[in-house]
């Protein structure tokens, strides 16, 4: 597609740094990052891209700091400091295929402050039996926190699994983001980098 736009931005939260990529169409993708390789997911996010027929741009005429991105950005320091609980920025879903896309479109209408469990997931799409398919999907999330994966939960309310951070951070992002929304859990009451405060570049 000629002309096709591409923006992109970073922010640091308290569950670490976010790389916020977004089309004309709306936020595509949030990685967990490191400080030293924005760079290296963005080409990711590209060949992600241009995997599901998108027409992607070199990254070195992506826009920084605009756009989808950017609105992204700062809905998403809003919501670190508790002053929004829904996100009002449009999402390009075109990295969401099939059962994936199914299971994310109805994560994404559980309340803030509230769980779900995988099976209650299962059900609402009307696949009962698809309790590990789900999870699958939560893993594999590409929009994370605004896609809110992370308020799905076991039947018992213990925590799962979460896609961010490495080894047992990814749980400690987890419980970051259902603490700050007081949401029920039987997780450990831990929190990652509580005082960092969100900024975007």
């Amino acid at each position: 597609m000629k002309g096709t736009v591409m923006d992109w931005t970073t922010c640091d939260t308290p569950v670490g740094p976010l790389l916020i990529v977004a089309t004309h169409h709306g936020v595509a993708r949030i990685a967990f990052i490191t400080n030293d390789d924005a760079t290296r997911e963005l080409h990711r996010t590209a060949g992600m891209l241009t995997l599901s027929d998108y027409t992607v741009p070199d990254t070195d005429t992506w826009r920084q700091g605009a756009g989808y991105a950017h609105q992204a950005a700062t809905e998403l320091s809003e919501y670190f400091t508790g002053k929004r609980h829904t996100f009002d920025v449009p999402l390009d879903r075109r990295l969401s295929r099939g059962f994936r896309l199914a299971a994310l479109t109805s994560i994404s209408t559980i309340p803030y402050g509230t769980t779900q469990s995988y099976g209650e997931v299962a059900s609402a799409i009307n696949n009962p039996n698809a309790v590990r398919a789900v999870g699958g999907a939560c893993a594999t999330n590409p929009i994370p926190i605004i896609v809110p994966c992370h308020r799905v939960v076991r039947a018992d309310r213990s925590l799962g699994g979460y896609l961010g951070g490495q080894g047992t951070a990814n749980l400690s992002y987890k419980i970051t983001l259902l603490d700050l929304e007081k949401a029920d859990h039987n997780g450990s009451h831990l929190t990652l980098i509580d005082s960092t405060p969100v900024t975007s570049g």
